[in-house]
C-alpha cells in the first residue's frame, strides 16, 4: 500500500519593520511593514505561490497581516487571522532600543544569553508561554490539512523559532542556543514524517537577509 504524500506547514516570518531596521522590541506593538519590507514580503510571496497552498495563517498584527496579504493575493486564499500567533510579550521592553534594554536590564539579557526563559520586560510572556499559544494553533490547523496540502503561518520571529521547537520536540533552550533567528521574510519547513514532524529547512527566503536586526522578541 503506498504512503499518502507528506503534509507541509511553512513557517513564515513577517517582513522588516522600521523598528527592526532601528534595533527597537517590538513584541506585540503594532507595527507595520517598512518600503523594504513589503518588497521583501511581495518577493517571497511569489516563492512561496508556486507551492500547492491550501490554508493561509496570520497573527493579527499588522506586520504580519500585510505579509500574508501579498501571498493571498496571489493565491487567492482567504487569510486565517489568529491572535494567538502574535509575538512574545515583551513587557517593558516594548519600543525600547536594544542598547537602552541592554543598559537597564543587563542581568535579563545575560540570562537570555545563557539560554534561560526569563519573562521578557518584567510584564511580558516566556517562551514557554508562547508555545502553548502558538502550538494550539499548529494542533488545530492538521485536521483541516489534507494528504500533501500546505500550510503557510504567517508570524513572528521568536513565535516561529517557539512554534518550530515545540513541533520538532527541541528544548526552548536548545533552540535558542542552536537556531539563529528567521531573517525578515524568510521561513522555515516543517514536514509530515512516519515517526512525527521533521524540520526540512530553516531560514530560507528570497535574495540576502539584509542588515542585522532585532528580532520581534
Amino acid at each position: 500500500m503506498s504512503r499518502r504524500p507528506p503534509r507541509r506547514v511553512v513557517v513564515w516570518r513577517h517582513g522588516e519593520t522600521e523598528h527592526n531596521a532601528g534595533g527597537i522590541y517590538q513584541g506585540q506593538l503594532d507595527s507595520h511593514l517598512s518600503a523594504r519590507g513589503r518588497r521583501q514580503a511581495a518577493a517571497a510571496a511569489a516563492r512561496l505561490a508556486e507551492r500547492p497552498v491550501a490554508r493561509l495563517l496570520s497573527s493579527d498584527l499588522s506586520r504580519a497581516a500585510d505579509t500574508a496579504d501579498e501571498l493571498a493575493a496571489l493565491t487567492g486564499l482567504p487569510v486565517e487571522h489568529d491572535a494567538r500567533l502574535r509575538e512574545i510579550h515583551v513587557g517593558r521592553w516594548q519600543g525600547l532600543a536594544h542598547t537602552e534594554v541592554l543598559a537597564r536590564f543587563p542581568q535579563a539579557l545575560a540570562a537570555l544569553d545563557r539560554g534561560e526563559d526569563p519573562v521578557r520586560g518584567e510584564t511580558g510572556e516566556r517562551v514557554a508561554d508562547v508555545q502553548v499559544r502558538v502550538r494550539a494553533v499548529f494542533e488545530e490547523l492538521l485536521p483541516r490539512l489534507g494528504p500533501g496540502e500546505t500550510a503557510v503561518v504567517a508570524t513572528h520571529g521568536m513565535a516561529s523559532r517557539a512554534l518550530v521547537a515545540d513541533v520538532v520536540g527541541l528544548s526552548a533552550r536548545q533552540a535558542w542556543l542552536s537556531l539563529v533567528g528567521l531573517h525578515n521574510c524568510h521561513w522555515a519547513e516543517l514536514v509530515e514524517h512516519r515517526t512525527g514532524w521533521r524540520l526540512e529547512s530553516w531560514n530560507v527566503g528570497v535574495g540576502p537577509p539584509g542588515p542585522a536586526s532585532v528580532s520581534d522578541r
